[in-house]
């Protein structure tokens, strides 16, 4: 089974962001505990006794809130970019690729952002799937989301593609409707955020930092980019 962790950053309804990202991120298994253990060395640099306390999330990190406040700024960026090395472009492509919805909010007035993003995200998954499977490695896919407002609305609307279809089909591999874990218990979410705020920062603010050193790391095959839409 592969696991797409997923997280979000920008707001839909904030008017002052141009855009909304949703980005996931995508292991075999049974690799989620040599993630996690990759991870949890980079939070013992801050809490040598207790490093689950530390949440890897991008913007509290970078900009200084909370716990990270007397962390120097250069440390703070070391360990997303670290996070992001280890977690991601090290293990790019056999146990790690990464796919993700960019939306400029003013192209898609009037219509349900976050149903957008989800659609183009799982979709893109699920062909990730299907082109497994057409390579003889039959793969079903769970999506796993941090917890959230949405939840109720992101599971039925898993359950609509299945059964009637979205703008591309119906998806077909995946075991069951996307599931909600508590970010602070997982350190894939905690990435998955980190990937999400690293795009983010990308388009909205022209920053590309931390974009650059996952760029080439989207779903691909024969030199096309299947895992990053963007519009």
């Amino acid at each position: 089974m592969h696991l797409l962790y997923v997280d979000e950053s920008g707001s839909v309804g904030d008017t002052k962001q141009r855009y909304f990202v949703l980005a996931g991120v995508a292991v075999f298994e049974r690799d989620p505990h040599w993630i996690e253990a990759d991870l949890d060395e980079i939070a013992l640099r801050f809490n040598a006794n207790e490093p689950e306390l530390i949440e890897l999330h991008g913007s509290p990190i970078r900009s200084g809130k909370g716990r990270w406040r007397s962390v120097p700024l250069a440390d703070r960026e070391k360990a997303i970019a670290d996070a992001l090395i280890i977690g991601v472009r090290q293990r790019f492509p056999k146990n790690v690729r990464l796919f993700a919805s960019v939306l400029e909010k003013a192209n898609f007035e009037g219509q349900d952002i976050a149903q957008v993003a989800f659609e183009q995200l799982s979709s893109r998954f699920d062909q990730y799937l299907r082109r497994l499977h057409l390579q003889q490695n039959t793969q079903r896919g769970l999506i796993v989301f941090d917890k959230c407002a949405t939840e109720r609305r992101i599971q039925t609307l898993a359950r609509e593609f299945k059964i009637s279809g979205h703008t591309f089909g119906k998806t077909r591999n995946f075991a069951e409707v996307p599931v909600f874990v508590d970010s602070q218990a997982s350190r894939l979410i905690q990435l998955a955020d980190l990937v999400a705020y690293s795009i983010f920062r990308h388009y909205e603010y022209d920053d590309s930092k931390f974009y650059d050193i996952i760029s080439h790391c989207f779903d691909s095959e024969g030199g096309v980019v299947h895992g990053l839409y963007s519009r």
